[in-house]
């Protein structure tokens, strides 16, 4: 998961809000600048300049301009006036049912993953960079936020802080949804803070993978090679049954919707799970490890 990602849930479809000047979205989401730019390539299709555009919507040149950039959400009266003075195509309303607001603390290109794990059936994370955000205790996250560059102010570090604790939510309020983490030992072996916090850190993540819907494997350290040396590599299950990946880079990720490419990385996962350490096994080397410090 990315190094910044956080959550914070927001409405998804037609759910909107005034367009008025003063309503700027401060986290602008990719849906809105999608919208935003469709509403743009329809106005030039049709002639129009963005005055003559707000002259027809009845909405200031400021508030056209802001929804093409994707900076506010369009209210329905500028969605139908819109739709009607741009040829009244449908392509306004339909896209405007994907409509959702940025998210708080959420990297840009973590988004749609965060949404489509919230309704998955299944998820697997395979992980060999950091604890995974969904087992990380408070200090832990702090510490990985802090670190981060560039640095963020104190409101963004608290805001994606308080995203990633609300994400972890989703572990216990959805018990029947199978949970899998398979994470390489030396993820455990990395220093923050002090022994304490370290303590902490491997509590938490026990406590964690406790519920039986979880599961824990660690790649011991004597593994060796292995078929997810590629990269850290996420898999879920849609309620539809469609598997779907996620993978993840410097400042950039990428949804893997293509069947054969999703089958592969769930080949991948599957090998590296019966090459880990058993649920069990696994426990016991985390609180050896805790033992140590």
């Amino acid at each position: 998961m990315g190094i910044v990602e956080a959550e914070a849930d927001t409405g998804v479809g037609t759910r909107t809000v005034p367009a008025g000047d003063g309503e700027r979205e401060p986290y602008p989401s990719d849906s809105l600048r999608t919208f935003g730019a469709v509403v743009q390539a329809l106005r030039e299709h049709a002639g129009l300049s963005r005055g003559d555009l707000a002259a027809v919507v009845r909405y200031s040149k400021h508030t056209v301009e802001s929804v093409e950039l994707g900076r506010r959400m369009p209210d329905e009266a500028f969605i139908e006036r819109a739709e009607e003075a741009l040829g009244n195509t449908g392509a306004l309303r339909r896209a405007a049912r994907h409509l959702s607001r940025g998210e708080v603390g959420l990297a840009a290109w973590f988004r749609r993953w965060a949404r489509l794990e919230r309704e998955a059936v299944s998820l697997c994370t395979y992980e060999c960079r950091l604890v995974p955000g969904l087992l990380q205790s408070e200090e832990y996250a702090r510490a990985v936020f802090e670190g981060t560059i560039p640095l963020r102010t104190d409101a963004e570090l608290e805001a994606q802080l308080a995203a990633r604790m609300e994400r972890q939510a989703m572990m216990r309020e959805r018990p029947t949804v199978p949970f899998s983490f398979i994470v390489e030992e030396h993820v455990f072996h990395r220093r923050f803070g002090d022994a304490e916090a370290m303590r902490g850190l491997v509590d938490h993540v026990l406590e964690r993978s406790a519920p039986r819907n979880v599961t824990l494997q660690v790649v011991p350290l004597g593994a060796g090679l292995h078929a997810c040396l590629d990269g850290p590599v996420r898999i879920l299950e849609t309620p539809a049954g469609q598997r779907l990946g996620y993978s993840e880079g410097q400042q950039n990720g990428r949804l893997i919707s293509d069947r054969k490419e999703a089958s592969l990385l769930c080949q991948r996962y599957e090998t590296l799970r019966s090459q880990a350490l058993s649920p069990q096994e696994s426990r016991d080397l985390l609180e050896r490890l805790r033992g140590e410090l």
